[in-house]
């Protein structure tokens, strides 16, 4: 699930098919999807291994509607941005999904250019989010790894004190320090303490 995908979930066969030619020969991976079951039950699969995709999402399906579908798909956690497809004055239920986290929507009959684009932004905004999270979930991960002592020594780091000080402060010699901040600097992927401090600032405050 690394290749970005758009995933068109609808019960018109037709309307499917032509979707899924529109976005191949534009380059885009498709997978296509029969009903709102089908779909939900292959993003389940994924146990949160979401990967960039884009749903394409039907406000008028049976036995499972659009919106029954996408409440289902956010109650799973999934991060993909939604474009409901609507008709038959589904309009207002469109605008209540997009407020309650829908991407957007577009009425049938719709421009081609027009929703390809509409992708496309999606999916360039679902792609950042989600190197956004992988950067964070790494961060917290090398957070976790360093030692109470290497704890101690960051939390002074990014306060702005020098060795000489923090040494004092935490009882050790300086050239302890140095060893603990050297440590520090590899297990968080940076060279300087202004570099901690941006990154760390991408975290929730540090106990």
């Amino acid at each position: 699930m690394n290749t970005p995908r758009v995933h068109i979930v609808d019960d018109d066969p037709d309307i499917r098919d032509g979707l899924a030619w529109l976005f191949d020969s534009r380059g885009f991976q498709t997978a296509t999807w029969d009903g709102g079951q089908h779909f939900l039950d292959a993003a389940q699969a994924l146990q949160g291994n979401w990967g960039p995709a884009v749903v394409l999402l039907d406000m008028r399906m049976a036995p499972l509607s659009g919106m029954v579908t996408f409440e289902q798909l956010k109650a799973m956690g999934c991060p993909w941005p939604v474009l409901f497809l609507t008709g038959h004055g589904d309009v207002g239920t469109a605008v209540a999904a997009v407020k309650q986290g829908a991407w957007d929507f577009l009425e049938k009959p719709f421009q081609d250019n027009e929703l390809v684009d509409r992708v496309q932004q999606a999916l360039t905004v679902a792609s950042a989010a989600l190197q956004d999270d992988s950067q964070t979930r790494r961060l917290r991960q090398a957070l976790a790894s360093l030692s109470p002592r290497e704890r101690e020594v960051l939390d002074e780091l990014i306060r702005g004190h020098y060795n000489k000080n923090i040494a004092d402060h935490l009882g050790i010699t300086p050239r302890t320090v140095e060893f603990h901040r050297a440590h520090i600097f590899e297990k968080m992927g940076v060279n300087s303490a202004v570099e901690l401090a941006h990154k760390l600032g991408r975290l929730e405050p540090i106990d």
